[in-house]
């Protein structure tokens, strides 16, 4: 399935195709519907908010989680991404991969710093 930490060609392709995506942090918290891009052949999901009770930082709390793509249930880890170039390419892929009237505000929100912060990489679990 993974090569260096990666999702192999199929998984990320099937990542890129999708237009929401079930995440859960550990076992117990409930799946949570989010949009996900790929950049580079890496996958990311980008929360709205910061919720205490939120998607995000339940996996700050346990990386380990799983989600829900095709019908299958994929063991992922959530790590932070660092780089201000590959947090720039996530924006620009939001904005390319969902550029409906109705998506248009969402997107312009996922370029506000405080969404930015809440970027996540979704890695296969080792």
């Amino acid at each position: 399935m993974a090569v260096s930490g990666r999702f192999g060609d199929s998984l990320v392709r099937a990542f890129d195709k999708a237009k929401i995506l079930g995440v859960r942090a550990g076992t117990k918290h409930r799946f949570t519907g989010v949009w996900v891009v790929v950049v580079e052949g890496r996958v990311f999901v980008r929360s709205w908010n910061d919720a205490p009770t939120g998607w995000f930082r339940a996996f700050r709390a346990e990386p380990r989680g799983s989600v829900q793509l095709d019908g299958a249930e994929i063991a992922i880890k959530a790590r932070v991404p660092r780089s201000a170039r590959l947090l720039a390419a996530v924006s620009d892929a939001y904005a390319a991969k969902y550029p409906t009237k109705g998506s248009a505000k969402w997107v312009a929100g996922f370029r506000e710093s405080e969404r930015v912060a809440t970027t996540l990489e979704m890695v296969p679990a080792s």
